[in-house]
């Protein structure tokens, strides 16, 4: 019985000493394999991976130059468009305006008295003058009396006067407009200036 157990006891480590054998056979063959995946690639595929993402780099900057193209287009297309079209509200709004002209020169015709056209036209006149003060923020300026200014006021004389302390408008020829708070036109003033 002694000689079974060692025969035993003989193939129990012989079959350990195999397995062992084959274990670094399998881990030195993947350590072999291992080297072969970490290759350093060659010359040739390099360049062929840097030709691809040279090409790719390019597509994408013809497409963003092409899209960039597109916009600019665009923009220059909707500003002209914008620009064209700036004022079509404001002439909207002045249709009616028109209408009540037409009716005052049809009536003005037949008409046999003078003050009931003035008046019509006082009407169209206050009517337009409110619209573009509310609607468009554009007032007038420019009476009689009101202190001159250079940036508002355009001087077309100058007249010597007593008893004034400070440049002063005469007379008005033309009213000046501002549209918010810039001037669009200035008053043409004849200013009473004070004796020297």
């Amino acid at each position: 019985m002694s000689e079974n157990k060692e025969e035993k006891n003989e193939q129990v480590e012989n079959q350990k000493v195999e397995s062992e054998k084959v274990e670094e056979t399998a881990d030195s063959q993947e350590s072999e394999k291992a080297p072969e995946a970490e290759k350093e690639p060659t010359l040739e595929e390099k360049y062929a991976a840097l030709e691809k993402e040279n090409a790719d780099l390019k597509d994408q900057l013809l497409r963003r130059a092409a899209d960039f193209d597109n916009y600019r287009k665009r923009m220059i297309k909707e500003k002209a468009e914008t620009a064209e079209y700036a004022n079509s509200n404001l002439l909207a709004d002045l249709l009616d305006s028109l209408d009540n002209f037409d009716r005052t020169v049809e009536a003005g015709a037949t008409a046999t008295d003078v003050k009931s056209v003035v008046e019509g036209i006082k009407m169209i006149n206050c009517s337009l003058v409110k619209m573009l003060e509310d609607k468009y923020g554009l007032t007038g300026y420019g009476a009689e009396g009101d202190e001159f200014n250079p940036d508002e006021h355009e001087a077309i004389g100058r007249m010597e006067e007593e008893g004034i302390e400070k440049e002063t408008l005469k007379q008005v020829y033309l009213k000046g407009y501002k549209l918010k708070d810039k001037v669009i036109r200035h008053a043409k003033v004849m200013v009473s200036v004070p004796k020297a």
